[in-house]
């Protein structure tokens, strides 16, 4: 089971987290979205900052990261983290380890369905290969919203058995907050093909099997 409010809805919810809410987390938001939604997922997608500019938009240089991989960078506004957003969602996707950690300190249960998004990028694919090698007995079959909780119910159990990465700081994402175009770039390029990995993982773990 992930997050208490989620198991009740048909849509598998993901929460994105970093530090304001106007770089990272609303950028791979909207990435998350947009993919999703053109795999024909039942995915929402939210985000939050630990210490949010509520209200904000995303810096000019984090939406042209969106608009540039395909995403609507409008309407934005950023929000403060909270333990209901943290209760709500069947998965978390953090920034950084030490993000991961703030979301745990608000509710501990919440270390079984959180992780970086590199981290989770990193062992999606083990455990979408031990899903398919579980043969599916219920009739029908599960929603697609059920199968993706399953996915990281997997991932949860199966994480002890994947090697680290080969520098701890690999799972984290740098801040490109006030920084220049080229580690904006850097930075869009890494959440660029980190959503990419898990929403395929997604279409993987949800397909016919």
């Amino acid at each position: 089971m992930t997050g208490a409010g989620a198991m009740s809805s048909e849509t598998f919810t993901v929460l994105v987290v970093c530090t304001g809410n106007i770089c990272r987390s609303s950028v791979a938001e909207r990435l998350l979205r947009s993919q999703s939604e053109a795999l024909g997922l039942p995915v929402a997608v939210h985000s939050a900052g630990t210490q949010s500019m509520v209200g904000h938009d995303m810096t000019p240089e984090a939406a042209h990261l969106a608009e540039h991989y395909g995403a609507d960078p409008l309407d934005h506004h950023s929000k403060q983290l909270t333990e209901q957003q943290i209760l709500d969602a069947d998965l978390i996707l953090t920034a950084t380890r030490e993000h991961r950690s703030k979301v745990v300190s608000l509710h501990p249960k919440a270390a079984r369905y959180t992780y970086t998004l590199n981290q989770f990028a990193r062992l999606v694919p083990a455990a979408v290969e031990a899903l398919s090698l579980v043969e599916l007995v219920e009739t029908p079959r599960p929603d697609l919203a059920t199968q993706l909780r399953a996915l990281v119910a997997e991932v949860t159990a199966t994480r002890g058995f994947s090697p680290p990465p080969l520098h701890p700081d690999d799972d984290d994402i740098e801040d490109p907050y006030r920084q220049s175009t080229a580690v904006y770039a850097r930075v869009g390029t890494v959440i660029n093909t980190t959503v990419t990995r898990i929403t395929q993982a997604f279409a993987a773990a949800t397909s016919t099997r």
